[in-house]
Order: structure tokens, then C-alpha cells, then sequence
């Protein structure tokens, strides 16, 4: 394996629990390809500093917000108001940014972590713009044609943030893992629901 990404940026992933146990869930790729990451699972912290175990100012965070941004060209990462519309000046949005906060989950879960959360509405917020679809394919079902998976996310976020090969060295593993899902015949389908419907 080679040499973990040392990213300025740190990066914070809340998983929902129901995620973890996902057979191409990214989550993980995420932390042993960069070094300035940390993966953590639960429902709700109390802020921040609690998340991530260690002093934090929820004015140098971001976060990746469940929207679309009316963009217009614009993109890979564009800062967003209250509302999902993008902030004029983009680059006073981007500077001191130390670390970027995601959700890990379908957009249901994402969602829940999003509500269940309210500290998250005081971190500048970021949506992506993608630039295709999600390398998952008809692996994974997504939620929305434009959807890509946690890793491509960060990818394209840091890609922005801090130029580089970072976004191609996080897709090398992922890619790896859907050529190696594909191979054996492996689909990420949610468990079934063995609750009896009436």
C-alpha cells in the first residue's frame, strides 16, 4: 500500500451505524488513504470538539451540505448560504478552512445526521458539483443521478482545497475495490427488511 495522502485539510467523516457494515461503503478508504482523517460512527455529538475528540472552532469547518448548488458552471466545490445558494465571494468562503465535516450514508441516513445535529449549521457550508456520474455504476443504487459516493465527494472537495493528485489517490483504491466487486459478482443492497408487511 502506498504512502498515506498527507492533506492539509483535515477531514471528519460521521458514518451512520447503518453504513458500517456496507460491502462498498468508502468510509474507511477514506481514512487509510489520507493521513488528516478520522471516521467516526454514531447518530448525534454534542458539537464539534466532540466528534472529534479533540479542541475545535466551528468557524474554521465546513461541511459538505445535502444540496445542489445552483452553480452555474461553477464547481468542483462551491460555498453555499442557509438556503443552497452560492456565496458571491467564494474565495473569502474557502480561506482558513482547516477541516471539512461529511455524512457517511444513504441520503435517508444522511439526513438523520444532518437533523440530528444542530452544531453542523454553525460550519460554513459546501456543496460539490460533480464533474460525471459516480464510478459505483450500477453498483450502488444512488438516490439521484448526480449522487457519487463519500470518497468521490472528498475527492472533488480537496481537489479544490488543495490542488494536487489527491483525488486521483483517493480513487485508485475505490477503483480497485468496484473492479474486485465486479469480478466476484458483489452488489451493496441494503439488508432486507425481514419485518412482515401486513
Amino acid at each position: 500500500m502506498s504512502a498515506p495522502v498527507d492533506n492539509k485539510v483535515a477531514v471528519l467523516v460521521l458514518q451512520h451505524p447503518q453504513e458500517q457494515d456496507r460491502a462498498l461503503g468508502t468510509a474507511k478508504l477514506i481514512c487509510s488513504t489520507l493521513a488528516n482523517a478520522r471516521l467516526v460512527i454514531g447518530l448525534s455529538w454534542r458539537n464539534l470538539a466532540h466528534a472529534l475528540k479533540e479542541p475545535a472552532e466551528a468557524k474554521d469547518w465546513g461541511v459538505l451540505y445535502l444540496g445542489s448548488a445552483h452553480a452555474g458552471g461553477k464547481g468542483p466545490l462551491v460555498a453555499v448560504t442557509g438556503k443552497g445558494e452560492p456565496i458571491v465571494d467564494q474565495d473569502s468562503a474557502l480561506a482558513g478552512l482547516k477541516g471539512l465535516v461529511v455524512l457517511d450514508g444513504n441520503w435517508a441516513q444522511a439526513k438523520a445526521l444532518w437533523w440530528r445535529n444542530a452544531w453542523l449549521t454553525r460550519l460554513r457550508r459546501f456543496v460539490i458539483v460533480p464533474d460525471g456520474p459516480s464510478l459505483y455504476g450500477n453498483l450502488r443504487r444512488e438516490a439521484r443521478p448526480d449522487a457519487v459516493s463519500t470518497l468521490e465527494a472528498v475527492g472533488l472537495a480537496l481537489s479544490a482545497l488543495e490542488g494536487g493528485d489527491v483525488r486521483d489517490r483517493l480513487l485508485a483504491p475505490f477503483r480497485e475495490l468496484l473492479a474486485k466487486a465486479r469480478a466476484e459478482g458483489v452488489r451493496d443492497a441494503p439488508k432486507r427488511d425481514r419485518r412482515v408487511r401486513r
